[in-house]
């Protein structure tokens, strides 16, 4: 039986075109190299359905064998979720690590994650997709335990395995839920203060993190790979027109993304689908522009979040040639696609209007007439309200035209005040 080696870095990447389903090879390259990978060799074939027990065929098996001897390769990473007996009979006839797309996928998260919660996601969603693989490539799990007083009818060591992973995944289970009660208690806050939540969703290096980083001037990590940040980030965003809002950076999307990823991150997925808002950011300069827009919706649709308004923004236009930054209206004159570049800054201005248009229903604009003692007033005006023009009367108070936020009007409840426009 196959014994399994240490994990290496020149890897085989083996791509099927099926008649049912296909996944995209460009994509499987460089989810290899986000997990740091060195692909060496690309095996491709076709098929009308998977074969049953190595998926690839036994032709395919002797093929793969001899590029692995002849590349000198260490792992073989398949573009498709195989089965447990389909991972272990290819294991043991290349007698190499086999990694299907789902393993590869949460191995990249289990990279990125920094923060506690994100860890406990990440293994949470490693240990179920492991509880259905304990049979594969461990000769010793199917043995009885032996020695002086354990010989005969006992709990064999798989059956230990299983029962522990089952006690692991349980208090994982729960350790999350109160992770989720304290994220529950910030979003029940945030809407309590009537701030509004705009969460930034797209497929996976789509420019997220950039974009966020610069409409909040945060410093999260952000680069050209996939899955680059994982665990979300919250920052309050005021926009030119005065409107309050939280910004949340979400983990990215990504074709097929496995279930045990999207159970597991559900109060993480929970921001996006709560959210006032979504930025939908688009990489305007993919070939399969349409299809991860498609994607994208899918997956919103699986968290419930395919209600919720949505902003396009049709990011790396920097990359294109002859595209300038704009925004698109429909026939309401409302914005639904914002043309810019987060890496250069072109355009960001444009999306600080279209949110702001969008918010404009919940702001009014007044003028205030303001005594002298009603300077604390006048003082959280500055603070929850743009002010337009301000000048003193001849009482020595003050006469201001501020655009402010309809759930702060009960701040001017004792104030002399005109509707404006």
């Amino acid at each position: 039986m196959f014994e399994r080696p240490d994990a290496g870095e020149r890897a085989i990447l083996v791509h099927l075109n099926l008649h049912a389903g296909q996944e995209d090879l460009y994509e499987l390259k460089e989810l290899a190299k986000s997990a740091g990978a060195e692909p060496v060799y690309v095996l491709s074939g076709s098929r009308y359905r998977p074969d049953p027990k190595y998926f690839i065929g036994s032709g395919k098996v002797e093929e793969l064998k001899a590029e692995i001897e002849s590349q000198q390769a260490d792992i073989v990473l398949v573009n498709h979720p195989l089965s447990p007996s389909q991972e272990r009979n290819l294991e043991q006839a290349l007698d190499v690590r086999v990694v299907d797309r789902n393993g590869l996928i949460l191995d990249i998260f289990a990279q990125r994650a920094k923060t506690f919660e994100g860890k406990l996601q990440v293994e949470l969603a490693q240990l179920k997709h492991l509880s259905t693989r304990l049979v594969r490539g461990w000769t010793h799990l199917e043995r009885q335990k032996g020695g002086i007083g354990l010989r005969g009818p006992g709990e064999t060591q798989l059956e230990t395995d299983r029962r522990l992973l089952g006690m692991r995944i349980k208090q994982i289970q729960r350790r999350l839920e109160k992770v989720e009660k304290q994220r529950h208690q910030g979003r029940s806050k945030r809407k309590k203060a009537e701030i509004p939540s705009v969460s930034l969703v797209g497929y996976t290096n789509a420019g997220k993190s950039t974009l966020f980083n610069t409409l909040t001037q945060a410093d999260i990590y952000a680069a050209d790979q996939l899955f680059a940040t994982l665990d979300p980030t919250l920052r309050h965003y005021t926009a030119s027109s005065g409107n309050e809002l939280v910004l949340v950076d979400t983990v990215g999307f990504i074709r097929h993304l496995p279930h045990e990823l999207v159970a597991a991150f559900k109060s993480t997925l929970q921001e996006a689908s709560e959210a006032d808002l979504l930025l939908h950011v688009v990489d305007a300069n993919a070939e399969d522009r349409d299809e991860t827009i498609f994607q994208v919706n899918q997956v919103l649709e699986d968290i419930g979040a395919d209600e919720i308004p949505q902003l396009q923004v049709f990011n790396k236009i920097d990359l294109l040639d002859g595209v300038e930054p704009h925004i698109d209206y429909d026939d309401n004159a409302k914005p639904v696609r914002v043309w810019m570049s987060a890496q250069t800054g072109a355009g960001c201005e444009l999306l600080d209007r279209a949110l702001g248009q969008i918010f404009a229903d919940s702001r009014v604009k007044r003028r205030c007439y303001l005594m002298p003692e009603q300077a604390a007033i006048r003082a959280k005006l500055f603070n929850f309200a743009r002010i337009i023009n301000e000048k003193v009367n001849e009482h020595g108070g003050w006469e201001l035209a501020v655009e402010i936020d309809k759930k702060h009007l009960g701040l001017l409840k004792d104030v002399r005040i005109e509707k404006i426009g």
